[in-house]
């Protein structure tokens, strides 16, 4: 450990709770291959109390979207999936409508046209072949390609079930052997959390989304029916649930480690994908007209909370949790919270690590 980012980083995380800023948190920061801070603080539940660990679980909602990505990369590395192959080609269902060219990359990129969630309702939400059934259904809302539009929850299955069929494996079961088992951390991330861990999730809290009319928070991506999304992840079918966008659910030292592995340094030595696909990834978007995108292949550029940067990588959740790899500088950081408010930290935690470690992020 860097005792001098240790225990900065600890100082900042206690002291936000102590403020009322915060309920429960955790980030993990590894710099060269080595995890040289662990931090927590605070109480995984307001009314239970209960201590946040290293190992406390929280759901991540869209932080989930840059390790569904990898898995692609990975499958991809093997030769199981090509970036620009129709989506249609592994999955014969989806061409209709309008479809039937829609590649991988557009999906990756959030350039399908397909961002508005079909009517599936949460039962069909939390089902992964009524939901697959359902996008296999929709119509383009624009010509596939010619612009970006955040595909909130679509990206799930976009993304996913292409990996699903390529491999002959379910999500949870790629998650497990892509990710989660080559880094150790099995019981550190899931997608679809298995009952017998749920007394190690955190309760989210969103004290503005409490008693109130939900109807202006929803969109065509994000429905009414699944609002609030904190309320939701409380929930056992939401934990249940395998939604590779929105549904994950781990620990900040589980997701900081998956950004480390990306690097070239790894993660204490296991890396998930050689530098020359990773670079092939971040190959900036660009879109008819001239304008370009910040959205890469499965992840975002950039620090989140801050400018657009094209050596810097990952995914942000609703609610701030965060995970990002610095290509620049062997970083990579992971931020977890339960608190949703808009006193958080989580824009400040960027700034206060690269002053700890006398670098520009």
């Amino acid at each position: 450990m860097n005792k001098t980012v240790q225990n900065g980083l600890q100082q900042f995380l206690e002291q936000a709770v102590r403020d009322g800023r915060e309920r429960g948190v955790q980030a993990a920061v590894y710099l060269h291959g080595e995890l040289i801070a662990s931090a927590w603080a605070g109480t995984a539940g307001a009314k239970t109390g209960r201590p946040v660990t290293e190992s406390t679980l929280f759901p991540v909602f869209s932080s989930t979207k840059g390790i569904a990505g990898t898995i692609v990369h990975r499958l991809a590395e093997r030769g199981l999936l090509r970036y620009d192959q129709t989506i249609a080609s592994l999955w014969p269902e989806f061409a209709c409508n309008g479809k039937e060219h829609i590649t991988l990359r557009q999906a990756l990129t959030h350039t399908s046209g397909l961002p508005s969630m079909p009517p599936v309702g949460i039962e069909g939400l939390t089902d992964w072949d009524t939901a697959c059934r359902a996008i296999a259904q929709l119509t383009p809302e624009w010509e596939p390609g010619s612009r970006m539009e955040y595909h909130a929850i679509t990206y799930s299955w976009l993304a996913g079930e292409p990996a699903v069929r390529a491999a002959g494996k379910s999500f949870p079961q790629l998650l497990r052997e892509e990710i989660a088992a080559p880094l150790g951390v099995e019981d550190e991330m899931f997608v679809g959390l298995p009952a017998s861990e749920d007394s190690r999730v955190a309760v989210l809290e969103e004290p503005a989304l409490e008693n109130c009319d939900l109807a202006p928070y929803a969109s065509p991506s994000i429905p009414l029916w699944i609002l609030p999304l904190h309320r939701w992840m409380n929930t056992p079918e939401g934990r249940r649930s395998c939604v590779p966008a929105s549904s994950g659910i781990m620990s900040a030292r589980a997701l900081a480690r998956h950004y480390a592995a990306l690097l070239p340094d790894g993660a204490e030595g296991v890396t998930l994908l050689p530098p020359e696909r990773v670079r092939e990834a971040l190959c900036p978007l660009e879109i008819p007209g001239g304008s370009s995108s910040p959205r890469v292949l499965g992840y975002a550029l950039g620090v989140p909370h801050s400018a657009v940067r094209p050596d810097v990588f990952g995914a942000g959740g609703y609610g701030g949790s965060f995970g990002f790899a610095d290509l620049r500088h062997g970083l990579a950081v992971a931020f977890t919270k339960n608190l949703y408010s808009p006193a958080g930290i989580e824009s400040e935690l960027p700034q206060l690590l690269g002053g700890l470690l006398g670098i520009e992020l």
